[in-house]
């Protein structure tokens, strides 16, 4: 029994010397449990919208006033004509458009009834849902307000209008999510493992001091991978085309291009993996672990970003999948282009840089 209590002993000092092990037993669970008690909502916060009244009297005011109140809205931009509707959703950051009807109070008080129309960016259709509710819920409270008052009851009208995604189709969301963590994944995981490998059996060193400086080793590893990332792509945007019907509105060859760029910059962060990673099974785990959980809760895929803690609005600026995916839904779904999203496209050419940038230098000292 002494045995057996000395080698239990022993056990609980490997594991407790082990900073890995302890991070694996307690860091993670309160990094999931932290992610998920936050990230996973589906409400809404804060949420940018725009403001489209063309009657501009008291009642639309202090409709707009309550909507501005409350803790669910933002008015971002206040707008002119119905033609820019379109516009302020092409360049992301406005969710919904509230639209005001001409003459709302005349017509509320001759005629008892007024008419609004709620206008949502349907790229995400549970978010649209949302919106609209929320929308329909403070405008239902503001007018049992008035009818308290008179002895006959105003009735306004809302009215849901859906851009880009009329009929509400979840796939027009899971496509572009689904895509972007398969090539985040794929892309990052196999490279970490396939250089690690390379550590683990000691060739590394080898190709570090051939006549190959560390960029070709580099690019030399990663390219094959690029290939068959690339043929991935295709076939998710050919299977989303003519199996579940996602419409294409933009350019293919743009949606080409930033998909290789997105999958140099999963492969090159699987590079930066590498370099702190001793084994095939620690690339793999910090892969899965460390890249799955951003990128599903932090890129926007399922829940919207907005509604999230600004510390985590914060952290999911660094998560490439989260540029990867406006610029996706923005040619796929709306049809924009390199104007639009050129500072996204940016934004993931400068973590490639900084990633590659990192691991070369990484390579450079080990190789002094």
């Amino acid at each position: 029994m002494k045995r057996f209590i000395g080698f239990v002993q022993k056990e609980f000092y490997h594991i407790f010397r082990d900073r890995r092990s302890l991070f694996i037993l307690f860091g993670m669970p309160v990094a999931q449990i932290m992610l998920f008690g936050f990230a996973i909502t589906n409400e809404i916060n804060n949420v940018d919208i725009a403001i489209l009244d063309r009657s501009q009297d008291a009642s639309t005011k202090e409709i707009i006033s309550k909507i501005s109140a409350s803790e669910y809205f933002s008015i971002l931009q206040y707008i002119k004509e119905e033609a820019e509707i379109e516009d302020a959703f092409k360049k992301g950051k406005v969710k919904a458009v509230l639209y005001f009807e001409k003459d709302f109070s005349k017509k509320l008080i001759k005629e008892n009834t007024a008419k609004v129309q709620i206008v949502t960016d349907a790229t995400d259709p549970n978010v649209a849902n949302t919106i609209s509710n929320y929308i329909n819920s403070i405008l239902s409270h503001y007018q049992e307000e008035q009818n308290r008052a008179i002895t006959q009851d105003y009735q306004i009208i809302p009215q849901s209008r859906m851009f880009y995604n009329a009929e509400l189709k979840s796939v027009y969301m899971f496509v572009p999510g689904v895509m972007t963590v398969i090539l985040m994944l794929v892309s990052a995981m196999m490279t970490s493992i396939s250089i690690t490998r390379e550590k683990e059996l000691g060739t590394m060193e080898i190709l570090l001091v051939s006549p190959l400086n560390p960029v070709q080793v580099i690019i030399g590893k990663v390219f094959p991978y690029i290939f068959l990332s690339l043929i991935n792509a295709a076939a998710i945007v050919i299977l989303s085309i003519f199996v579940f019907h996602v419409p294409v509105k933009g350019s293919l060859f743009l949606l080409g291009l930033e998909s290789v760029l997105f999958i140099v910059t999963s492969l090159a962060l699987g590079i930066l993996i590498s370099t702190i990673s001793a084994t095939q099974q620690i690339a793999m785990m910090i892969s899965l672990m460390g890249l799955m959980l951003p990128v599903i809760l932090l890129s926007g895929f399922i829940f919207p970003i907005s509604s999230m803690p600004v510390p985590l609005q914060v952290i999911s600026n660094i998560v490439p999948a989260k540029w990867f995916i406006i610029i996706v839904k923005g040619i796929m779904l709306k049809g924009v282009g390199i104007h639009i999203v050129w500072k996204e496209t940016m934004v993931l050419l400068g973590m490639t840089l900084l990633f590659i940038g990192l691991s070369v230098k990484k390579y450079k000292i080990r190789l002094e």
